[in-house]
């Protein structure tokens, strides 16, 4: 069985179990599994996974467990038909992986900061181990983020950038992957590419491509996980796309810089954009909190990515005026 976990009305497959009530350890042994496969509770004895293959080995496996242990399960493929939406479902699924990414950003940060702290000697003795762990557990997570959650952009940008001040030997960093890096000249006429779902990190950045670096640019919405790149294309916002996130700037923050623009205005809203995506609250803008609440506002109540990134743009246009009449 095969299915495109990205697509619309793509099958779903449900694990409907009940367990004994001891062992206790048992019960947490189940839910461990759960979580482990990358499956979310969507009732409290329900669970679900994205229809494919290796999810229901997975699933048959646990229910093979549960029985052993005395409980009682069934596996059954589904197509949500009223209650919940495909979208609200793969939103479940994004919320859960981002929850697990934020928090190997927020040890990323940690370490960051011990870093330079305690200086270069340090980073070579005591900190290898743990940026390894760090990979390690980033693999681990993006193996169950079935449909491209945003935090493992910032995640992995704040992971590379701790590998790249640890590495000292020139031939070990050519080795490692790099993203072609476009410049101001390479960013018109190109068709520009990012994942499907869109929020305040490409909303913004199909704004400032559309209004500040080329009016005719066209943008596409693609399935985030393993897109291969055509011809003049560029993607952003995406991993390991040409533009993306690098250390802890957002794509927002990035696409500025690669396009040579310095405008204060556009500056300013960068702040808004990296706080609300990051949520690390590093400038504190008292205008977040509310744009926060209206991308979300317009992400709720547009499923398509292209009437997201129209009714985005008014926000921008607005708040970028009011930004440059109040000089940011």
């Amino acid at each position: 069985m095969t299915a495109d976990v990205n697509g619309p009305n793509a099958p779903w497959l449900l694990l409907i179990h009940q367990l004994p009530s001891k062992p206790a350890y048992f019960r947490v042994k189940i839910w461990r599994r759960l979580q482990g496969i990358g499956a979310v509770a969507v009732k409290s004895t329900v669970y679900a996974l994205p229809a494919n293959a290796e999810t229901q080995e997975d699933f048959e496996w646990l229910l093979k467990e549960i029985v052993e242990g005395g409980g009682e399960a069934l596996v059954c493929e589904a197509r949500l038909i009223d209650g919940l939406s495909d979208g609200q479902a793969r939103a479940l699924f994004d919320a859960a992986r981002d929850e697990d990414y934020d928090e190997v950003a927020k040890e990323a940060r940690d370490l960051a900061a011990r870093l330079e702290a305690n200086g270069a000697a340090a980073k070579r003795a005591e900190s290898r181990g743990q940026i390894g762990r760090l990979r390690k557990r980033l693999a681990e997570i993006a193996a169950t983020d079935f449909f491209g959650a945003t935090g493992r952009l910032t995640a992995e940008s704040l992971i590379a950038d701790l590998e790249r001040r640890l590495t000292e030997d020139t031939d070990m960093a050519s080795e490692m992957p790099q993203a072609p890096q476009p410049t101001a000249a390479d960013l018109k006429g190109r068709i520009w590419v990012t994942r499907t779902g869109v929020h305040v990190d490409r909303i913004a950045c199909s704004w400032l491509i559309r209004r500040f670096i080329d009016p005719d640019a066209v943008i596409r919405f693609v399935p985030g996980k393993g897109y291969v790149p055509k011809e003049g294309e560029l993607r952003f916002d995406m991993f390991e796309g040409e533009i993306t996130h690098e250390g802890d700037r957002c794509s927002f923050e990035v696409l500025l810089g690669r396009a040579g623009i310095t405008d204060p205005a556009l500056q300013a809203i960068s702040e808004i954009v990296h706080d609300i995506d990051l949520k690390d609250a590093k400038f504190g803008r008292e205008e977040t909190t509310g744009i926060a609440h209206l991308i979300a506002g317009i992400a709720m109540a547009n499923d398509e990515d292209a009437e997201r990134v129209a009714k985005g743009a008014s926000v921008f246009d607005n708040l970028y005026e009011y930004f440059r009449k109040n000089r940011g």
